[in-house]
This record gives C-alpha cells, sequence and structure tokens, in this order.
C-alpha cells in the first residue's frame, strides 16, 4: 500500500505544483484547501506525511501542524512556506514538533529526498516501538520463568566462556518443555510476531 501525503495549501496552483513535483513518486497524494478540509481528511484515514503551508485563512499551518501533532503524532508534520519568518518557524517546531521547516519556492528533487526521509523516519519510529512492545513482552516472559524457577535465568561459564548447566534438582526435558510451551503461548498472544 502506498504511503499517503497530504498537502495543504489555500492557493490551488501550489497544490497541482506540488502534485506534479510528485507525479513519478508511489503516493497517494492527497489535497486540502484549508486547514479544516486537512482535518476532516485525517479523520477519515491515515496520512503518513501532511505538508502545510503557514499562512492560510481561519487557521495557520503552524496552528493545524499543533493539532496533527496531539491528534495524529505517528503522522510526520513537514512546513513548507513562502512566508518564512522565525516565530512561525519556532510555533512549527516547538508546537507542531515539524520534521522540517521547507521555503517555497523549493527544489522539487529536494522536497522529494525530504518525503522519503520522512517516511523512512516514521518507519523507523513504528519499526522501534514495535520492537519496544516485543522486548517488554519477552522480559515479562522471563521474570514468570524466574519467578517460577529462581535462578534459571542466571548464566555461569567456563574459562572458555561454555554455559556451565547446573542440572540441580530440575527435571530438565520438562522444563525444556514449559519453556517452550510459555513461548508458543507468548507469540500467539503478541501481535505482528509474524512480522
Amino acid at each position: 500500500m502506498p504511503q499517503t501525503i497530504l498537502f495543504v495549501d489555500d492557493e490551488p496552483h501550489v497544490l497541482e505544483a506540488l502534485k506534479r513535483a510528485l507525479h513519478k513518486e508511489p503516493y497517494l497524494v492527497l489535497c486540502a484547501g484549508s486547514a479544516e478540509e486537512a482535518l476532516d481528511i485525517l479523520d477519515r484515514g491515515p496520512v503518513d506525511v501532511v505538508v502545510s503551508d503557514e499562512m492560510m485563512p481561519g487557521m495557520l499551518g503552524s496552528e493545524l501542524l499543533a493539532v496533527v501533532y496531539r491528534k495524529y503524532p505517528d503522522t510526520v508534520r513537514i512546513m513548507l512556506t513562502g512566508h518564512a519568518n522565525l516565530e512561525a518557524a519556532l510555533r512549527a517546531i516547538n508546537e507542531g514538533q515539524i520534521y522540517r521547516f521547507l521555503t517555497k519556492p523549493c527544489n522539487d528533487m529536494e522536497f522529494r529526498i525530504t518525503l522519503r526521509q520522512a517516511i523512512q523516519q516514521r518507519e523507523l519510529a513504528r519499526e522501534s516501538r514495535r520492537l519496544l512492545e516485543k522486548f517488554k513482552h519477552h522480559d515479562s516472559i522471563l521474570e514468570q520463568l524466574e519467578t517460577d524457577h529462581p535462578g534459571i535465568t542466571r548464566l555461569q561459564r567456563d574459562s572458555q566462556g561454555a554455559i556451565i548447566l547446573d542440572d540441580g534438582d530440575y527435571d530438565l526435558s520438562a522444563l525444556i518443555q514449559e519453556i517452550q510451551e510459555v513461548l508458543e503461548e507468548s507469540e500467539e498472544r503478541l501481535p505482528d510476531s509474524k512480522a
């Protein structure tokens, strides 16, 4: 499924120019002529990147990006404006947590590269969160195993680094079977475990 890019600008010719700049890119491109229209689009489905102008009637682009940050924090936010000033840049950075601040006119190649990097950033953040959840889940399994079998998670190594197994009072076959069952159950409960 292609990534979705939403352009927000009150000037139709700017929206057309942005769409033309991406005509060979594998994106689903949506356009909104106002912040309110953009928020309606965002309410209807996921958007990967929002690129907004600053000076628009009704709501400034920096205000829109601040709302997007609060309501859709996974959506990457970019400011593209012809009215660059320090106040707008600071507001967009501080309140909207924008990814980039670009000025019009923007070089098409620079713009396409920025969008690719923004999407990569989003995917990295998404994958990091998924891996963190998986790690937390596996950590809870280890904690449960340690509770049920104290000392099981501690390793002893010999002088060459090989793990020393203490047979102790454990029925190793039963313990291995129990560990396999716990792992299989946890994998079934973990979303995206096949990823």
